[in-house]
Protein backbone atom coordinates (compact mmCIF):
# COMPACT_ATOMS: atom_id res chain seq x y z
CA UNK A 1 0.00 0.00 0.00
CA UNK A 2 1.19 3.30 -1.15
CA UNK A 3 -0.30 6.49 1.04
CA UNK A 4 0.50 10.10 0.82
CA UNK A 5 -0.43 12.80 4.26
CA UNK A 6 -0.96 15.75 3.34
CA UNK A 7 -0.75 18.80 5.84
CA UNK A 8 1.02 22.45 4.43
CA UNK A 9 1.35 24.36 7.59
CA UNK A 10 2.54 24.96 10.49
CA UNK A 11 5.28 23.58 12.99
CA UNK A 12 2.47 22.70 15.67
CA UNK A 13 0.22 21.65 13.13
CA UNK A 14 2.60 18.97 11.36
CA UNK A 15 4.09 17.90 14.68
CA UNK A 16 0.40 16.77 15.51
CA UNK A 17 0.46 14.54 12.19
CA UNK A 18 3.56 12.71 13.56
CA UNK A 19 0.94 9.93 15.05
CA UNK A 20 -0.63 8.83 12.24
CA UNK A 21 2.52 8.48 9.98
CA UNK A 22 3.88 6.95 12.75
CA UNK A 23 0.42 4.14 12.73
CA UNK A 24 0.33 4.30 9.43
CA UNK A 25 3.56 2.93 8.94
CA UNK A 26 3.87 0.24 11.71
CA UNK A 27 0.17 -0.75 11.42
CA UNK A 28 0.05 -1.09 7.76
CA UNK A 29 3.42 -1.61 6.19
CA UNK A 30 2.73 1.06 3.59
CA UNK A 31 4.98 3.00 1.58
CA UNK A 32 4.50 6.64 3.72
CA UNK A 33 4.81 10.27 1.57
CA UNK A 34 4.55 13.67 2.80
CA UNK A 35 3.07 16.99 0.88
CA UNK A 36 4.09 20.05 2.63
CA UNK A 37 5.07 23.51 2.21
CA UNK A 38 9.25 23.39 1.69
CA UNK A 39 9.67 26.05 4.26
CA UNK A 40 8.22 23.04 6.51
CA UNK A 41 10.28 20.31 4.78
CA UNK A 42 12.54 20.19 7.94
CA UNK A 43 9.69 19.29 10.38
CA UNK A 44 9.00 15.45 8.43
CA UNK A 45 12.35 15.29 6.43
CA UNK A 46 14.34 12.95 9.00
CA UNK A 47 10.89 10.82 10.09
CA UNK A 48 11.67 7.87 9.93
CA UNK A 49 8.48 6.47 9.37
CA UNK A 50 8.51 8.54 6.12
CA UNK A 51 9.66 7.62 3.19
CA UNK A 52 9.69 10.12 0.56
CA UNK A 53 9.09 14.57 0.82
CA UNK A 54 7.32 16.32 -1.52
CA UNK A 55 7.26 20.26 -0.88
CA UNK A 56 5.59 23.19 -2.39
CA UNK A 57 6.07 26.99 -2.18
CA UNK A 58 2.33 28.01 -2.82
CA UNK A 59 0.95 25.93 -5.35
CA UNK A 60 -0.24 21.77 -6.23
CA UNK A 61 1.24 22.11 -10.00
CA UNK A 62 4.01 22.11 -8.84
CA UNK A 63 4.46 18.69 -7.69
CA UNK A 64 1.28 17.38 -9.56
CA UNK A 65 3.04 15.45 -12.26
CA UNK A 66 5.36 13.85 -9.93
CA UNK A 67 2.89 12.27 -7.66
CA UNK A 68 0.58 11.17 -10.32
CA UNK A 69 3.63 8.87 -11.21
CA UNK A 70 3.58 7.44 -7.52
CA UNK A 71 -0.25 5.87 -7.70
CA UNK A 72 -1.23 5.93 -4.63
CA UNK A 73 -3.95 3.91 -2.95
CA UNK A 74 -4.88 7.02 -0.41
CA UNK A 75 -4.45 10.22 0.62
CA UNK A 76 -4.79 11.19 4.02
CA UNK A 77 -5.94 14.65 4.11
CA UNK A 78 -4.93 16.38 7.53
CA UNK A 79 -5.60 19.17 6.10
CA UNK A 80 -8.53 19.54 4.23
CA UNK A 81 -8.48 22.99 2.53
CA UNK A 82 -8.06 24.33 -1.14
CA UNK A 83 -5.06 23.19 -2.20
CA UNK A 84 -5.84 20.15 -0.99
CA UNK A 85 -9.40 19.73 -2.39
CA UNK A 86 -7.14 20.19 -5.56
CA UNK A 87 -4.70 17.31 -5.31
CA UNK A 88 -7.27 14.92 -4.77
CA UNK A 89 -9.28 16.00 -7.89
CA UNK A 90 -5.79 16.34 -9.74
CA UNK A 91 -4.80 12.48 -8.49
CA UNK A 92 -8.30 11.64 -8.56
CA UNK A 93 -7.43 8.23 -6.30
CA UNK A 94 -9.53 7.65 -2.85
CA UNK A 95 -9.16 9.91 -0.20
CA UNK A 96 -9.46 9.90 3.66
CA UNK A 97 -10.73 12.98 5.45
CA UNK A 98 -10.90 14.55 9.02
CA UNK A 99 -14.18 16.60 10.26
CA UNK A 100 -12.39 20.37 10.78
CA UNK A 101 -15.85 21.66 12.80
CA UNK A 102 -15.36 25.39 11.53
CA UNK A 103 -18.82 25.62 12.16
CA UNK A 104 -18.95 24.44 15.76
CA UNK A 105 -15.73 26.60 16.53
CA UNK A 106 -17.15 29.82 14.96
CA UNK A 107 -20.21 28.80 17.33
CA UNK A 108 -17.71 29.04 20.38
CA UNK A 109 -15.45 32.06 19.09
CA UNK A 110 -18.72 33.86 18.18
CA UNK A 111 -21.46 33.07 20.91
CA UNK A 112 -19.07 31.01 23.27
CA UNK A 113 -21.53 28.37 22.69
CA UNK A 114 -19.23 25.07 23.41
CA UNK A 115 -20.19 22.00 21.28
CA UNK A 116 -16.55 20.81 20.67
CA UNK A 117 -16.17 17.54 21.22
CA UNK A 118 -13.50 17.08 24.27
CA UNK A 119 -10.89 15.33 22.36
CA UNK A 120 -7.56 16.12 20.96
CA UNK A 121 -7.15 17.37 16.78
CA UNK A 122 -5.01 13.85 17.25
CA UNK A 123 -7.74 11.67 18.40
CA UNK A 124 -9.98 13.10 15.50
CA UNK A 125 -7.83 12.40 13.12
CA UNK A 126 -7.40 8.93 14.06
CA UNK A 127 -11.18 8.86 13.96
CA UNK A 128 -10.94 9.22 10.14
CA UNK A 129 -8.62 6.33 9.63
CA UNK A 130 -11.09 3.52 10.98
CA UNK A 131 -11.68 2.32 7.59
CA UNK A 132 -8.46 1.68 7.46
CA UNK A 133 -7.84 -0.15 10.75
CA UNK A 134 -5.46 2.03 11.88
CA UNK A 135 -5.58 2.52 15.59
CA UNK A 136 -3.80 5.38 17.99
CA UNK A 137 -0.53 3.21 19.72
CA UNK A 138 -0.77 5.81 22.48
CA UNK A 139 2.61 6.80 21.78
CA UNK A 140 2.05 10.58 21.42
CA UNK A 141 3.97 12.77 19.22
CA UNK A 142 7.69 12.34 17.17
CA UNK A 143 9.98 15.03 16.16
CA UNK A 144 13.14 13.85 14.81
CA UNK A 145 16.31 15.83 14.16
CA UNK A 146 19.53 14.73 12.38
CA UNK A 147 22.33 13.57 15.32
CA UNK A 148 25.16 16.74 13.74
CA UNK A 149 22.56 18.99 14.85
CA UNK A 150 24.39 21.43 17.93
CA UNK A 151 24.00 20.38 21.52
CA UNK A 152 23.35 21.81 24.44
CA UNK A 153 27.27 22.17 25.14
CA UNK A 154 27.70 24.17 22.33
CA UNK A 155 26.41 27.55 23.97
CA UNK A 156 27.57 26.07 27.58
CA UNK A 157 24.46 24.47 28.38
CA UNK A 158 24.12 21.71 31.10
CA UNK A 159 21.63 19.21 29.80
CA UNK A 160 18.64 18.80 32.17
CA UNK A 161 19.59 21.68 33.78
CA UNK A 162 18.02 25.01 32.13
CA UNK A 163 14.42 25.41 31.25
CA UNK A 164 13.52 26.91 27.61
CA UNK A 165 11.36 29.83 27.48
CA UNK A 166 9.65 30.02 24.25
CA UNK A 167 8.39 33.68 23.58
CA UNK A 168 7.70 33.18 20.31
CA UNK A 169 4.07 33.21 19.06
CA UNK A 170 1.91 34.25 15.70
CA UNK A 171 -0.37 36.75 17.53
CA UNK A 172 0.20 39.54 20.05
CA UNK A 173 -2.68 38.07 22.04
CA UNK A 174 -0.85 35.11 22.33
CA UNK A 175 1.76 36.24 24.16
CA UNK A 176 3.02 37.27 27.80
CA UNK A 177 3.92 40.86 27.69
CA UNK A 178 7.64 41.25 28.21
CA UNK A 179 7.60 42.17 31.23
CA UNK A 180 5.85 39.36 32.64
CA UNK A 181 8.24 37.15 31.26
CA UNK A 182 11.59 39.19 33.03
CA UNK A 183 9.50 38.91 36.07
CA UNK A 184 9.29 34.99 35.98
CA UNK A 185 12.75 34.50 34.46
CA UNK A 186 13.96 36.57 37.90
CA UNK A 187 12.48 34.08 40.71
CA UNK A 188 13.48 30.81 38.48
CA UNK A 189 15.57 28.24 40.30
CA UNK A 190 16.95 27.02 37.02
CA UNK A 191 19.33 28.92 34.36
CA UNK A 192 16.75 30.48 31.67
CA UNK A 193 17.14 30.26 27.59
CA UNK A 194 15.05 31.96 25.20
CA UNK A 195 14.37 31.08 22.16
CA UNK A 196 12.24 32.33 18.95
CA UNK A 197 12.46 33.35 15.88
CA UNK A 198 13.63 36.39 13.72
CA UNK A 199 10.77 38.37 14.29
CA UNK A 200 10.89 37.72 18.12
CA UNK A 201 14.61 39.51 18.36
CA UNK A 202 13.48 42.75 19.63
CA UNK A 203 11.06 41.48 22.29
CA UNK A 204 14.05 38.80 23.54
CA UNK A 205 16.21 41.94 23.56
CA UNK A 206 14.15 43.63 25.91
CA UNK A 207 13.71 41.42 27.73
CA UNK A 208 17.47 40.07 28.02
CA UNK A 209 18.26 43.42 29.66
CA UNK A 210 15.26 43.59 31.61
CA UNK A 211 16.63 40.54 33.48
CA UNK A 212 20.02 41.85 33.61
CA UNK A 213 21.42 39.65 31.38
CA UNK A 214 20.71 36.80 33.71
CA UNK A 215 19.52 34.24 30.89
CA UNK A 216 20.48 33.37 27.54
CA UNK A 217 19.29 34.86 24.62
CA UNK A 218 18.75 32.98 21.63
CA UNK A 219 16.15 34.36 20.16
CA UNK A 220 17.01 34.11 16.08
CA UNK A 221 20.33 32.62 15.64
CA UNK A 222 19.05 29.23 15.92
CA UNK A 223 17.43 26.65 13.36
CA UNK A 224 14.28 24.97 13.98
CA UNK A 225 15.75 21.91 14.57
CA UNK A 226 18.69 23.37 17.13
CA UNK A 227 15.66 24.93 19.04
CA UNK A 228 14.26 21.40 18.87
CA UNK A 229 17.37 19.85 20.35
CA UNK A 230 17.33 22.72 23.00
CA UNK A 231 14.14 21.74 24.17
CA UNK A 232 14.65 18.02 23.79
CA UNK A 233 17.34 17.97 26.52
CA UNK A 234 15.91 20.96 28.66
CA UNK A 235 14.23 20.60 32.23
CA UNK A 236 10.91 22.41 31.40
CA UNK A 237 9.04 24.78 28.37
CA UNK A 238 7.10 27.28 29.37
CA UNK A 239 5.62 28.55 26.29
CA UNK A 240 2.46 30.15 24.50
CA UNK A 241 -0.17 28.11 22.37
CA UNK A 242 2.54 27.28 19.95
CA UNK A 243 4.42 25.43 17.35
CA UNK A 244 7.34 25.12 20.13
CA UNK A 245 4.37 23.80 22.75
CA UNK A 246 3.94 20.38 20.49
CA UNK A 247 7.51 20.50 19.98
CA UNK A 248 7.86 19.99 23.73
CA UNK A 249 4.87 17.83 24.25
CA UNK A 250 7.18 15.66 21.28
CA UNK A 251 10.02 15.16 23.49
CA UNK A 252 7.59 13.96 27.02
CA UNK A 253 8.95 17.44 28.62
CA UNK A 254 7.12 19.08 31.44
CA UNK A 255 4.84 21.84 29.60
CA UNK A 256 3.94 25.55 30.80
CA UNK A 257 1.81 26.51 28.49
CA UNK A 258 -0.08 29.93 28.47
CA UNK A 259 -3.51 30.33 26.93
CA UNK A 260 -4.29 33.80 25.76
CA UNK A 261 -7.36 34.51 23.55
CA UNK A 262 -7.06 30.57 22.13
CA UNK A 263 -8.53 28.25 24.53
CA UNK A 264 -7.21 24.26 24.77
CA UNK A 265 -11.10 23.46 23.82
CA UNK A 266 -10.11 23.51 20.41
CA UNK A 267 -8.35 20.33 20.86
CA UNK A 268 -4.38 21.74 20.25
CA UNK A 269 -3.09 21.72 23.31
CA UNK A 270 -0.41 19.64 24.39
CA UNK A 271 -0.99 16.04 23.67
CA UNK A 272 1.38 13.53 26.13
CA UNK A 273 2.16 9.79 25.94
CA UNK A 274 -0.86 7.50 27.24
CA UNK A 275 2.05 5.34 29.16
CA UNK A 276 4.35 7.94 30.59
CA UNK A 277 2.38 11.12 30.36
CA UNK A 278 4.84 14.56 30.99
CA UNK A 279 3.47 17.46 33.60
CA UNK A 280 1.07 20.21 31.32
CA UNK A 281 0.20 23.10 33.41
CA UNK A 282 -2.54 25.13 31.34
CA UNK A 283 -2.60 28.79 32.32
CA UNK A 284 -5.77 30.68 31.31
CA UNK A 285 -7.91 33.50 32.64
CA UNK A 286 -11.45 32.98 32.46
CA UNK A 287 -13.06 35.86 30.79
CA UNK A 288 -16.62 35.81 29.33
CA UNK A 289 -14.89 37.19 25.61
CA UNK A 290 -12.54 34.15 25.56
CA UNK A 291 -11.70 32.84 23.29
CA UNK A 292 -12.29 35.45 20.53
CA UNK A 293 -10.62 33.69 18.08
CA UNK A 294 -9.00 30.04 17.10
CA UNK A 295 -5.97 31.58 15.82
CA UNK A 296 -5.70 35.29 17.41
CA UNK A 297 -5.05 38.92 17.07
CA UNK A 298 -2.91 41.67 16.93
CA UNK A 299 -4.82 43.86 19.28
CA UNK A 300 -7.54 42.93 21.59
CA UNK A 301 -10.96 43.01 20.09
CA UNK A 302 -12.16 44.52 23.40
CA UNK A 303 -9.64 46.73 24.00
CA UNK A 304 -8.19 45.60 27.93
CA UNK A 305 -5.98 42.32 27.08
CA UNK A 306 -7.05 40.73 30.00
CA UNK A 307 -6.19 37.17 29.27
CA UNK A 308 -2.71 38.10 28.87
CA UNK A 309 -2.62 40.54 31.63
CA UNK A 310 -4.45 38.63 34.02
CA UNK A 311 -2.34 35.66 33.74
CA UNK A 312 -1.02 34.47 37.32
CA UNK A 313 2.77 35.02 37.39
CA UNK A 314 3.39 34.13 40.74
CA UNK A 315 1.25 30.71 39.73
CA UNK A 316 3.42 30.38 36.45
CA UNK A 317 6.72 30.49 38.46
CA UNK A 318 5.60 27.96 41.14
CA UNK A 319 4.52 25.39 38.10
CA UNK A 320 8.24 25.83 36.60
CA UNK A 321 10.15 25.41 40.00
CA UNK A 322 7.83 22.85 41.27
CA UNK A 323 9.81 21.03 37.80
CA UNK A 324 13.64 19.24 39.86
CA UNK A 325 16.07 19.75 37.27
CA UNK A 326 17.30 16.02 36.01
CA UNK A 327 20.40 14.47 38.53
Amino acid sequence: MKLIVVRFSSIGDIVLTSPVVRCLKDQLSAEVHYLTKNSFSTLVEHNPYIDKVFGIDSEISEVTPSLKQENYDYIIDLHKNIRSFRLKKALGVKSINFTKLNVKKWLFTTFKVDLLPKKHLVDRYFDSLVKLGVLNDGKGLDYFYPKETKAPEHWNLTSGHYNVIAIGGTYLTKRLTNEQIVSVIKRLKTPSVLIGGVSDQNNANEIWQGTEKACINLCGVLSLNESARLIDESNAVLCHDSGMMHIAAAFNKPVIAVWGNTHPKFGMYAYVRANNPSEVFNMEVNLSCRPCSKLGHENCPKGHFKCIKMQNVDEIVKNCNSIEPAQ
